[in-house]
């Protein structure tokens, strides 16, 4: 796979995330205007945005694990490699390029997608 096709799947992620993270507040602003309101069904729709906004949590903390455990485990590659008695390959190759790029060095760092802590902070 091509690192720019890899670097631009991983910026479309991002982007959807975002956009997920948008519509939720956009929502649940809504309810918590008509909650306040008296609206006593906004505050139960409320309660149960909550729910879906931690389920969203929960599945960005498990696909950030994931990510970083496959960049972890390409970051060992080289080493690995280097070690190997066959070959290694080019330098630069593959995993040299994919550690390198903006996907490699945002799970490097710990990136995540947006929707965990912040979101059910900005909604509640």
């Amino acid at each position: 796979m091509d690192m720019q096709v890899i670097d631009q799947s991983f910026g479309q992620l991002q982007a959807q995330a975002q956009q997920t993270v948008q519509a939720l507040q956009t929502l649940g602003n809504k309810l918590q205007a008509a909650a306040n309101g008296g609206d006593a069904q906004a505050r139960e729709w409320l309660l149960d945005l909550k729910e879906v906004a931690l389920s969203f949590q929960g599945e960005q903390q498990q696909v950030t694990a994931l990510l970083q455990g496959l960049h972890a485990g390409m970051s060992n590659a080289p080493q690995q490699e280097a070690a190997a008695p066959a070959p290694a390959a080019p330098a630069g190759g593959f995993f040299g390029n994919l550690l390198n790029s903006s996907f490699g060095q945002a799970m490097e760092t710990g990136a995540g997608f947006g929707i965990g802590d912040d979101l059910i902070h900005k909604i509640f």
